[in-house]
């Protein structure tokens, strides 16, 4: 059989219409991992996300009776959900710069330099404030902040343990220059403890319980600093790349959070045991650690002291602190700090 001519006008049209069509798929083509600059400019999606990534930190926490019970998992039956676990906030502020997790839970202070960088990110809930959960605990022959002097002092940079032991040296007329500290993480500082290599240690539980237990003192708690206008929080962050486009999932992850502080308030004894699960301690060690923390839920948080005001002063605060000791270069305007804290996903899992 004969092929029959073609018609060259024809044929010009058919391509024209296959490279359109090509350009079209790749336009609608989705990544869920890229950034924007920060502005909220990006199309929200009418569908759910095919995976959310969500980097928590072994603190007893809401959080991590959101992850023993699966509850994310249920909530979005479509999407794979990976949890990656991190040190302190320092390590999740860079993994959100790098564009690596959606979700990430940072400290006060830390999140405070990540909005200062910019780093692209919002603060759509409040874990907990932190009370007696943070202290700097010392051997038994150092009786006060002046006695730090010239000693060993390990704590996470860029992590409100760091933050708080900077506030604790000022307050008593000391500098860090005053003091050797130590950059380590929490399961490193417990063992530089055991070791005896280091005098003090200014962390959070479980660690900080270890070294209390194998003879640390407390000198000074987050609580007590709180009380002298140094408030410290573990906050939530989300990529605004992510909630831009998944708003209704920001709302749904943050119902999912309001469920476990319910269970922290009307059933501590079953959130103490999912706590020690993820935490591989006892139950009874898991309750005193949670009752070192505040927890609030949904509709407390956007009341005008916390998501609804108050936290967005505490961030730019902490920031203008930060500069004045010289842990960052500089401060935004104190807009883009409450810009960036949203009460609006935590009011909506008050409703459900």
């Amino acid at each position: 059989m004969s092929t029959p001519s073609r018609n060259p006008l024809r044929v010009l049209l058919a391509a024209f219409l296959v490279l359109a069509l090509a350009v079209t798929v790749a336009a609608c083509g989705d990544d869920d991992k890229k950034s924007d600059t920060g502005s909220s400019t990006a199309a929200a999606s009418s569908t759910g996300p095919d995976k959310i990534i969500v980097g928590y930190q072994a603190i007893p926490n809401g959080d991590l009776i959101v992850k023993h019970n699966k509850w994310l998992e249920t909530a979005f039956p479509d999407a794979q959900i990976e949890w990656k676990l991190f040190d302190s906030g320092g390590s999740v502020n860079e993994a959100i710069a790098a564009d690596s997790i959606d979700f990430g839970l940072a400290g006060s202070s830390p999140v405070s330099r990540g909005l200062s960088t910019p780093i692209p990110y919002q603060v759509p809930w409040i874990f907990d404030v932190i009370g007696k959960a943070e202290a700097l605990v010392v051997k038994s022959d150092i009786t006060s902040i002046a006695d730090l002097k010239g000693k060993k002092i390990a704590t996470p940079l860029a992590s409100t343990s760091h933050y708080s032991l900077l506030a604790a040296l000022q307050e008593n007329g000391l500098s860090e220059k005053d003091v050797k500290i130590i950059d380590a993480e929490p399961d490193d500082i417990y063992a530089a403890w055991s070791r005896g290599d280091i005098d003090g240690a200014y962390v959070w539980n479980p660690n900080l319980a270890k070294i209390t237990k194998d003879g640390g003192k407390v000198l000074i708690t987050s609580e007590d600093l709180a009380k002298k206008g140094k408030t410290t929080y573990d906050l939530a962050v989300v990529a605004n790349s992510f909630a831009d486009k998944y708003p209704e999932a920001v709302t749904t992850w943050a119902a999912q959070q309001n469920k476990a502080v319910e269970e922290i308030k009307n059933d501590p004894d079953k959130a103490a045991a999912d706590v020690a699960a993820e935490l591989n301690i006892p139950a009874a060690d898991a309750k005193a650690q949670i009752a070192d923390l505040i927890f609030l839920d949904a509709t407390e948080q956007i009341g005008p002291d916390y998501l609804g005001g108050g936290l967005a002063t505490n961030l730019y605060a902490a920031a203008q602190f930060n500069k004045e000791l010289g842990q960052i270069p500089s401060v935004k305007p104190e807009a883009d700090y409450a810009a960036a804290v949203k009460k609006e996903y935590a009011a909506g899992a008050a409703k459900q």
